[in-house]
C-alpha cells in the first residue's frame, strides 16, 4: 500500500509550530493535541524541522529541566527525513526503523502532503493482516 492511500483522519489538519516559539508552547500544543511531534516552520511557512517529545526530553537531559524559554529551533530535529506519497507503508516503516524516528513528513515535490506516525503505519498493517485473514476464512468456507 502506498502512503497516498492511507486515510487522512487528522482533526484540524497537520499541527505545526513556528521555530521561534518556546518549548513551553510546543509542550502545550503537543499535550492539547494529544500527539507526539509537531512540524516546525519558519516565518516564510517553510518546513524546517520536527520537534518531538523525544527532542524535548533530550533537551532536558542536556540543558536541565528549565527549558520553558528555550526556542523550538534550538531543540528541533533539523535534518528532515522525508518520504513521498508514492512510498509504500513497508518502505516508510523501514525508514523509521533504520533511522529510529517515529514521525515522517510526506512531501509531494516541495509541497507538504501529510505527516505520518509509526502508529498510523502499524494501524494500516494490522488492518491489512485482518483483511487478508478474513479473505482466507471466506475462501476456506466457500
Amino acid at each position: 500500500m502506498k502512503l497516498s492511500e492511507l486515510p487522512q483522519n487528522r482533526e484540524g489538519g497537520i499541527v505545526k509550530i513556528l521555530d521561534t516559539e518556546s518549548i513551553a508552547k510546543a509542550a502545550t500544543v503537543l499535550t492539547e493535541s494529544n500527539i507526539g511531534a509537531l512540524l516546525v516552520q519558519n516565518e516564510e511557512a517553510a518546513i524546517v524541522g520536527i520537534i518531538s517529545e523525544r527532542d524535548i526530553v533530550r533537551g532536558m537531559g542536556l540543558f536541565g529541566a528549565d527549558l520553558h524559554g528555550t526556542k523550538v529551533e534550538e531543540l528541533m530535529t533539523k535534518n528532515l527525513i522525508r518520504c513521498s506519497p508514492n512510498d509504500t507503508v513497508n518502505g516508510a516503516l523501514g525508514m523509521m526503523t533504520d533511522r529510529r524516528v517515529r514521525h515522517l513528513p510526506v512531501f509531494d515535490g516541495d509541497n507538504l502532503a501529510g505527516f505520518i506516525s509509526i502508529g498510523d503505519l502499524v494501524k494500516s498493517k494490522i488492518e491489512e493482516v485482518q483483511a487478508e485473514a478474513e479473505a482466507m476464512r471466506q475462501y476456506i468456507a466457500s
